[in-house]
């Protein structure tokens, strides 16, 4: 609930300051499915299951070229824990939770052209969600793909999306000099996924 109020501030923000710019604005969703991943501890590891992504994001357009886009994004997975002779530890369920702010860029010879080629990406922080409990965490994307303009209020996107979400999770120690130092252990969930989205433009102000 609360990762949902702070998207829903930040949207009302956005889609205020995108209201009273003269660019043109777009409400998104967005759908992918999001593949299998391993993520690699000391003396585990996790596989967290693919499964279908969903959210909502509102895109502003500075110019025909350039955007800046909010999203909100979830992935509901299993994440079985694993102990270092592949033997099954624990079950787990949950969700991870992607809030990101970036922009993307639209390339081609004409802006106004039927399908646009672009690239964009994000940084943000990702709620990792399972057993009752949840972190929050950075997290970033990166996605490439091309849109398909109608000529109506009504847009589609295709796209290959790549997004993570970084947490420390214990200390190492090295011996150095003065004496054993402690640094962060660090895992990683990257996940790769396939997608698109359905964008309800609206036009430019006169």
């Amino acid at each position: 609930m609360k990762r949902f109020s702070v998207f829903v501030v930040a949207m009302v923000l956005m889609t205020a300051f995108a209201i009273a710019q003269k660019g043109t604005f777009s409400i998104n969703a967005p759908l992918g499915y999001t593949f299998k991943e391993r993520v690699q501890f000391d003396a585990s590891y996790a596989d967290v299951s693919d499964a279908f992504q969903y959210g909502v994001g509102l895109e502003y357009f500075a110019s025909k070229a350039q955007s800046f886009e909010l999203s909100y994004q979830r992935v509901d997975v299993d994440f079985p824990l694993y102990g270092p002779l592949g033997a099954k530890l624990s079950d787990g369920s949950g969700s991870v939770n992607y809030i990101l702010l970036g922009g993307n860029s639209y390339f081609g010879k004409s802006y106004d052209a039927k399908t646009q080629p672009f690239f964009g990406g994000g940084l943000g922080v990702g709620i990792l969600e399972g057993g009752g409990e949840s972190a929050t965490k950075f997290a970033w994307n990166i996605k490439t793909g091309v849109k398909f303009n109608t000529g109506k209020a009504v847009s589609f996107k295709l796209n290959a999306y790549l997004q993570s979400v970084i947490s420390t999770f214990g200390y190492d120690y090295w011996n150095t000099w003065y004496g054993p130092v402690a640094v962060p252990d660090y895992a990683t969930l990257l996940q790769f996924g396939l997608g698109g989205a359905i964008c309800l433009d609206f036009p430019k102000k006169k």
